[in-house]
């Protein structure tokens, strides 16, 4: 397998198995087809992507499973894809998730399923697209078209103010974009191509890199989203179907953290240096400040979305820490303990807030209802659902043993290396995202049996224990031994913070 296009293939699979979805749905009245039909699909995107994995050299830092061939030679655009230590574990996070979705909407989901499968494997496609482009131009048209699946499975399956949104969505992601688009072509101006790595190699002044710097935090910001353009997010959570959220949770916010990663550090590293206190001061902010909000939430669809934008400020704060901490130590390897952390902290967010929200799905197909006032008992008629819930809402705080610990305590090991009350402020907002979610759990699952659409729940059926059991098993793998990841991640920050060290003034 490994002499076979293996990105293009993780790409183009689920992107062809959509279309062939929608054609098989167009012309047959049987819904199980076109789901087996996307099960299938996505089974096998992900069982492409295993030897991503499988046969991943560790020790180097260079691209690996590269493809290149000419698209717009003219303009020196070329379908130019590969991945490295930081690309890859997201990959398959993607395709991994995927089947999850599809397997969650298989009795949920009554109208126009075939739309609905082929939109998440359309997506699929195009979001690994994202992680794999090497030519900022192909990096451009997957970062947009991806859009465009969510737009519609927010629009047409989502809740009842899915049209505002929709619309909210698109407006905030749309303006970043444009800075996005034209930073890109002002970097193509100068490199003479779109290469992303001709672009990290670029000699760029103070000024330009600032303005640059602007420019992509624009873009990336909305995605994460860090406060205060995060307000479309909540909205985006509550309306969409419980398989939108999962995707926009686990994977769409990654790609925020992401541009930040793969563009703003290695292009701009003086710019990021001189300005890393703004992002060290809006993650800290966003931890402390949404951690409130959550709190007084009573919709825990709306609760997790805050949640989600708390835990992501860890994973901007563990990017930015590099500067503060080679001022203070001079050491890359206390750096690196920051951005690796960050990393880890992007994976295991994205299994804990995509079990929380099918958590939260599971209870809504049942009572049709998202409101911790309406629940009350609920582990007294589904113990096994309690049971899992728990557990994903303990790895939420942070819980020792769990994924959601790791990457959170490799940010404040790293934050104490920097400076002292910084850490002390992020270490103690990890009790208030314990409050919000002890909290919801307490009222959602503990107690006497409050109402009689509680006292008629039926606990999980084995579609619903596959899935919250597969993900439980994964957030304690991750807890337990993180090793296998972290390795992955070596070689290519210790490069990366060797190019950031080297300043291009």
């Amino acid at each position: 397998m490994l002499d076979l296009p293996l990105l293009s293939l993780v790409i183009w699979i689920p992107i062809l198995g959509g279309v062939a979805v929608l054609a098989v749905g167009k012309y047959s009245d049987d819904d199980n087809v076109t789901r087996w039909l996307s099960l299938a699909v996505s089974v096998l995107a992900f069982l492409v992507s295993i030897p991503l994995f499988a046969a991943f050299d560790t020790t180097t830092a260079n691209m690996q499973f590269v493809e290149q061939t000419p698209w717009i030679p003219f303009l020196n655009i070329y379908y130019y894809l590969g991945v490295d230590g930081i690309s890859m574990p997201l990959i398959l996070l993607t395709t991994f998730f995927t089947v999850i979705v599809v397997i969650a909407g298989w009795e949920v989901i009554k109208e126009k399923v075939a739309q609905y499968m082929a939109c998440f494997l359309i997506m699929e496609g195009l979001m690994v697209g994202v992680f794999s482009a090497l030519d900022g131009a192909l990096f451009y048209v997957f970062w947009e078209c991806m859009l465009i699946p969510m737009f519609l499975i927010i629009g047409i399956w989502g809740g009842p103010r899915r049209v505002y949104a929709t619309l909210k969505f698109f407006l905030y992601t749309f303006f970043g974009s444009v800075l996005l688009l034209i930073a890109l072509i002002y970097l193509y101006i100068q490199a003479g191509s779109f290469s992303i790595l001709d672009f990290h190699a670029l000699p760029l002044d103070m000024t330009t890199q600032v303005f640059i710097f602007l420019a992509f935090f624009t873009g990336f910001a909305v995605k994460v989203p860090m406060w205060p353009v995060h307000t479309w997010l909540p909205d985006a959570h509550v309306e969409a179907p419980t398989g939108g959220s999962v995707i926009l949770a686990a994977m769409m916010l990654k790609m925020g953290a992401y541009g930040f990663i793969r563009f703003m550090l290695p292009i701009t590293p003086d710019a990021s240096a001189e300005l890393d206190w703004l992002i060290l001061g809006m993650s800290v902010f966003a931890i402390v400040y949404i951690a409130l909000v959550a709190m007084v939430q009573d919709d825990m669809k709306k609760l997790i979305a805050y949640s989600s934008i708390a835990h992501m400020g860890f994973v901007t704060m563990g990017f930015f820490l590099v500067f503060s901490i080679l001022r203070n130590t001079e050491s890359i390897q206390g750096a690196a303990i920051g951005v690796e952390g960050a990393l880890v902290q992007m994976i295991s967010h994205g299994l804990i807030s995509g079990a929380l929200f099918l958590c939260v799905g599971v209870m809504y197909d049942r009572l049709h209802s998202r409101s911790i006032s309406a629940y009350g008992g609920v582990a007294n008629k589904m113990p096994v659902f309690a049971g899992l819930m728990v557990l994903f809402a303990m790895a939420n705080t942070g819980l020792p043993g769990t994924s959601g610990f790791v990457g959170e305590f490799f940010v404040i090991l790293a934050a104490f290396k920097s400076n002292f009350w910084l850490a002390t402020l992020t270490a103690t907002t990890l009790i208030m995202g314990a409050a919000y979610t002890l909290w919801m759990v307490k009222r959602v699952l503990f107690g006497e049996v409050t109402n009689e659409g509680v006292a008629g729940l039926e606990d999980l059926n084995k579609r619903e224990t596959w899935m919250l059991g597969t993900l439980a098993v994964l957030v304690i793998a991750l807890g337990c031994y993180p090793a296998p990841l972290v390795d992955v991640f070596h070689a290519t920050v210790d490069n990366l913070l060797i190019h950031v060290t080297t300043s291009k003034l």
